[in-house]
């Protein structure tokens, strides 16, 4: 009698070329997914990234398309040595390869100049001052217009191009700037101008160009931001007579019609308020 396999020959060869047809089918897809991500990707594909720097963007997008790569503008930054505009950085970097379609990001150089907001520097020491301008990216002159005043060293004023600069007045970064240093007091007399009706800071100017300074000042009302209050009271009067560098006190009022009627003294008592 014959003994019997569980599997005969004609089966092990039936069940051997099926696994050779399934490793064969499975290495097909294997090389025609590789293939199709190949092409899908791009690989291999790359082009030699062309330098868009001190282009300006409309300059630098075709540059960049003829390449097969788009533009995207991620920063800015400002430099006076390099036209507005135009590009200063870019990654990927100019000569280097990269695949077809990719985005090139660009850092330009701002179309206008940063705006600084001047701040209060009166009588705080001119090495101070010039620390804190150069600081916030202005140019100090080392030429100081000095002035006499109370004490000496302290920033009286901030001048540009002549003209005096208020605190919370703006102006482009890099701008040069004078300091009027206060020289301590002067020899001559000069006559108290009238400041009745004006505000502080340009009382000072005004004191300033006389060769005087503010001294003592006193609010009716707290100090609000947006809202103006007007000198109705001096000490000295106007038309007195001080040396230079001496003070002048003042007195503010929210009320405008105080500074109208030119309030000066008030039944003719002495000036003992400041």
């Amino acid at each position: 009698m014959k003994k019997m396999s569980f599997f005969d020959k004609s089966d092990l060869k039936f069940i051997g070329w099926n696994i050779v047809l399934a490793i064969v089918v499975g290495i097909g897809i294997l090389v025609a997914l590789i293939a199709y991500l190949r092409r899908y990707t791009e690989h291999g594909v790359e082009v030699e990234v062309a330098d868009v720097r001190g282009l300006v963007e409309a300059e630098a997008v075709p540059v960049l398309s003829e390449q097969g790569l788009h533009l995207v503008i991620v920063d800015s930054t400002y430099s006076d040595k390099v036209p507005f505009g135009t590009i200063v950085d870019q990654d990927p970097k100019p000569n280097r390869h990269a695949k077809h379609g990719r985005a090139v990001y660009v850092t330009i150089n701002a179309t206008t100049k940063r705006q600084i907001t001047m701040p209060n520097l009166q009588d705080i020491s001119y090495r101070q001052a010039e620390n804190t301008l150069r600081g916030m990216g202005l140019k100090v002159d080392t030429v100081y217009d000095y002035e006499p005043s109370a004490f000496r060293d302290l920033v009286l004023d901030v001048k540009c191009n002549g003209a005096s600069v208020q605190p919370g007045e703006k102006l482009p970064v890099g701008t040069k700037v004078r300091l009027v240093v206060g020289f301590g007091r002067g020899t001559e007399e000069v006559e108290v101008p009238s400041v009745i009706g004006l505000t502080l800071q340009d009382a000072r100017s005004l004191l300033l160009r006389h060769r005087l300074t503010v001294g003592a000042v006193i609010h009716d009302e707290p100090e609000e931001e947006g809202v103006t209050q007007y000198i109705y009271r001096q000490t000295p009067n106007a038309g007195e007579r001080l040396i230079e560098g001496e003070t002048v006190a003042l007195r503010l009022s929210q009320d405008i019609e105080k500074a109208a009627t030119g309030v000066i003294n008030e039944n003719n008592e002495e000036d003992t308020w400041f």
